[in-house]
């Protein structure tokens, strides 16, 4: 294989790797991160250590393979260090194609040796076709939006139009599309793309809303006036018995895991779903707006966002002493069928998600931003503190502070994984890795997490059906549930410290977790009007 044939998007500007297949390896071990390969000798390791003590100590399992061989081989292998003879090592180029085949979405591979630059999702005609298709409205959304009798419209065709407050100034379009189709497209990579539930609940409100457009033979979407938006509005909230958006199941009728319905009756939920509807409406016209697509924005303070944050109370949270049950599990023996390291990998995933109230997709690994990322730090008096980065909603990027207790099961997968204890100044590395891939994904970090309430459950008392059916149903955003909860109400953090650590957008739902305890406010109120003898 040719290096230079191989382009690092990731760099600025994009540039090609070495020629060579050691300084290719070398440029892998400098971005990645990591040591990719590395051929030791005792000349070698002399060199870099003052003593063979110190050889030794700093890197065992190469000193004690150079006593019986003439070299060994540090080797990267699907998210771990492998040291083994230099007889028994994979060739240089096997490992230097299989790390660039890991990280993919940062190494691309071109014929000619020429930048590849990834096209936008405005200029592909096969991601444009991807979101159209997902776009389109299922057979059944006939029966769920007004009762319309004709087919569903072919959404591609009908959304491929501009209306009256398109902007056609390319000056101030910066989004440089001219069509509704191109334009809806950007809003769902820029808003919806890092997060599978997001996509999923903005693509089933988008088909709500061209199917209520075709019904009433309104459309474009950049041609609806205000008063074609407040009509849609009264639609949806006078239709309670419509249920979920469109798309909130698959195809067989069942919701994905962990996504349950908020808990409440028929009102609440119907209100939670009106609320949806119109939040997803109301940021697309937003986005549309901010970015210079359109001139006006009909669909200014239609959702009523604050009001309905300020209504909206949290209720999937689990009792402390369900939690505990499942710290039991982390914090006890490996099962006997579970290899040490993906055990240690399951009680890392745990310890994040419980200690650190991050969303499912917020231990994603994002490549070109090298995130989530852990830091430690050191201060005078020798402790350590770890800090996890991440990034939010919004693209909004966050510090949370880890607490002590959630470091020891980091620090045992690191070394599980063949890592340092704690990660250096400059590492570029998945937090969490996968056998098969660079990273675990959205699903494979869900199941972990599952994983644990299931094995929790063989620790509740005999005939307790509620805790049984609350872990059943427990996922990744009860845990954040439960982190939030003991921040504003166990504990009285203040609200703007609560919100950053939590990411929200608004402090008002920041605030909606003290609703759900009212000891203190009751002892306020107590201490208010006492009791007259």
């Amino acid at each position: 294989m040719n290096p230079a044939h191989w382009i690092d998007t990731a760099a600025s500007p994009p540039q090609p790797l070495p020629d060579s297949i050691e300084a290719a390896l070398d440029y892998l071990a400098s971005a990645t991160g990591h040591p990719v390969y590395t051929r030791w000798t005792l000349s070698r390791l002399k060199r870099g250590c003052p003593s063979l003590a110190d050889a030794k100590r700093e890197h065992p399992a190469v000193f004690a393979l150079l006593l019986e061989h003439e070299a060994a081989v540090e080797y990267w292998d699907r998210g771990r260090l492998r040291i083994v003879a230099a007889d028994d090592a994979p060739a240089p180029e096997t490992i230097l194609e299989r790390v660039l085949h890991q990280h993919r979405r940062r190494f691309h591979e071109v014929a000619d040796g020429t930048a590849l630059v990834p096209p936008t999702a405005a200029a592909s005609p096969a991601a444009t076709a991807v979101w159209l298709a997902a776009l389109e409205p299922p057979p059944t959304v006939a029966t769920r939006v007004g009762h319309v009798s004709r087919a569903a419209p072919v959404t591609g065709g009908w959304l491929a139009r501009a209306g009256r407050f398109v902007n056609p100034s390319l000056v101030t379009n910066t989004l440089g599309v001219a069509d509704d189709a191109l334009a809806v497209i950007l809003f769902l990579r820029d808003r919806a793309s890092r997060s599978p539930h997001t996509r999923r609940a903005y693509l089933a409100e988008l088909r709500r809303l061209i199917a209520w457009c075709e019904r009433e033979r309104l459309g474009p979407l950049s041609d609806l006036t205000r008063h074609d938006l407040l009509a849609y509005r009264r639609e949806v909230e006078l239709q309670p018995e419509h249920g979920p958006a469109l798309g909130a199941q698959t195809s067989s009728g069942t919701h994905h895991p962990g996504r349950r319905g908020r808990s409440g009756g028929p009102h609440e939920q119907s209100g939670a779903v009106a609320s949806r509807a119109l939040a997803v409406v109301s940021s697309l016209f937003r986005y549309w707006l901010r970015t210079g697509y359109l001139t006006a924005n009909p669909a200014a303070d239609l959702s009523g966002g604050g009001a309905a944050r300020a209504a909206w109370t949290p209720t999937r949270i689990i009792p402390a002493r369900v939690v505990a049950l499942c710290d039991a599990v982390v914090s006890g023996a490996a099962p006997a069928d579970l290899a040490p390291p993906v055990w240690a990998r399951r009680c890392a995933i745990w310890s994040l998600y419980r200690y650190g109230g991050v969303r499912l997709a917020e231990l994603v690994w994002s490549e070109a931003l090298g995130l989530p990322r852990l830091d430690v730090d050191a201060d005078a008096d020798t402790d350590t503190h770890w800090t996890l980065h991440v990034r939010g909603k919004g693209n909004r990027l966050r510090a949370i502070p880890l607490p002590a207790i959630c470091v020891p099961p980091l620090r045992a997968y690191r070394l599980a994984r063949g890592l340092t204890p704690e990660p250096g100044a400059f590492e570029r590395l998945p937090p969490i890795h996968s056998e098969k891939r660079d990273a675990l994904g959205a699903s494979g970090l869900y199941d972990e997490v599952k994983a644990v309430f299931r094995a929790a459950e063989e620790r509740v008392a005999p005939g307790d059906g509620v805790t049984l059916a609350m872990l059943r149903m427990a996922s990744t955003h009860w845990l954040r549930h439960g982190y939030a909860r003991t921040l504003v109400v166990d504990h009285a953090v203040p609200l703007p410290v609560a919100q950053s650590l939590l990411g929200h957008a608004s402090v008002q739902t920041t605030a909606a977790y003290a609703k759900t305890d009212l000891t203190q406010t009751r002892a306020f109120v107590e201490g208010s009007f006492p009791k007259t003898s």
